[in-house]
């Protein structure tokens, strides 16, 4: 299993895109957001915990696609009319966001258990069974 999330450091379009063009990289990514993620390695299973405040269940999929887990979820913009005023700071986010895992193609999504309460989703994802190749021997003549 290979835990080094999509759109992490090691993301070499995301490198890129930020070197070569930096204004259009944020303009890009001015609707995502990635919440906090923590990954604990256990007996058998990992456990994912995704931060994701201020989201509805209903706006969160989690999929497994050919070993890749994949959270997405997306939040809607409070839409507000000052009538006598103006807002002066505006820093809760709105948008939408994916973070990926490669799990391995050995895991299953009936396997994959998740619960989503009080703003936090948590995964328990099975490890995937590591299979041991064992060298056989050829005999030559």
């Amino acid at each position: 299993m290979s835990l080094i999330p999509r759109n992490s450091l090691f993301d070499l379009d995301d490198l890129f895109a930020h070197f070569w063009m930096p204004d259009m990289s944020k303009e890009m990514n001015s609707d995502f957001f990635s919440p906090r993620v923590d990954i604990k390695e256990k007996k058998g299973k990992y456990e994912i915990t995704a931060d994701l405040p201020g989201i509805e269940k209903e706006n969160i999929s989690v999929t497994l696609d050919n070993g890749v887990l994949t959270i997405e979820a997306s939040t809607e913009e409070e839409k507000t009319e000052e009538e006598d005023g103006k807002v002066l700071r505006k820093e809760r986010r709105s948008g939408r966001f994916v973070r990926s895992f490669n799990l391995g193609v050995d895991v299953k999504e009936s396997d994959i258990n998740a619960k989503f309460k009080n703003g936090v989703l948590k995964l328990k994802v099975p490890k995937a069974q590591e299979k041991t190749v064992e060298p056989k021997r050829i005999d030559v003549r």
